[in-house]
């Protein structure tokens, strides 16, 4: 794809630290500027969906929090801040998984009507995911909507393969 932009995750370089404090200065600047709350609840769970670049399921969330609170947390606490989470754009939810990643770019995703164009490339070995933003691949589907005259509600690309570690 000639004209995306991709995070780079699989490349050797990647300082995975550098995401995981952007990512929580960004969920703050959003918090304050929509005048929302980000919890400890709510800023553990972001955290421990940056930990890494695989997606993470609900339970195994809670698992994780367990671990580090020595305490079980409810699972309906738990999807209440993935929603929180969701609803400001800071991660995503992966349909095909059933499971959650942290957003790239969760400013670009403020506006709405960039909001539901996810475009995910998923390892099918090593589960490292890449979020793109491909506005050729959005132009083109919005295209292709316009061409049979339908309306799209929400969309999301998900396509999974082998990342070039896995190769």
């Amino acid at each position: 794809m000639g004209n995306s932009k991709n995070s780079g995750i699989s490349d050797a370089c990647h300082d995975h630290e550098h995401c995981i404090s952007d990512a929580l200065e960004t969920a703050q600047a959003i918090c304050q500027e929509q005048g929302a709350k980000l919890t400890q609840l709510r800023k553990q769970v972001l955290l421990l969906i940056w930990q890494n670049h695989k997606p993470l399921g609900a339970y195994t969330l809670i698992d994780m929090l367990a671990q580090s609170e020595q305490r079980r947390v409810a699972p309906p606490t738990v999807y209440r801040a993935l929603e929180f989470l969701l609803e400001l754009g800071l991660i995503h939810r992966i349909n095909s998984l059933n499971a959650y990643i942290g957003c790239t770019n969760p400013q670009l995703h403020q506006d709405q009507a960039q909001a539901s164009t996810n475009y995910f490339f998923i390892c099918s070995q090593c589960n490292d995911s890449q979020e793109i933003i491909s506005p050729l691949l959005a132009n083109n589907i919005r295209g292709a909507c316009e061409d049979i005259d339908f309306l799209p509600q929400q969309q999301w690309l998900e396509v999974t393969g082998l990342c070039k570690q896995c190769r």
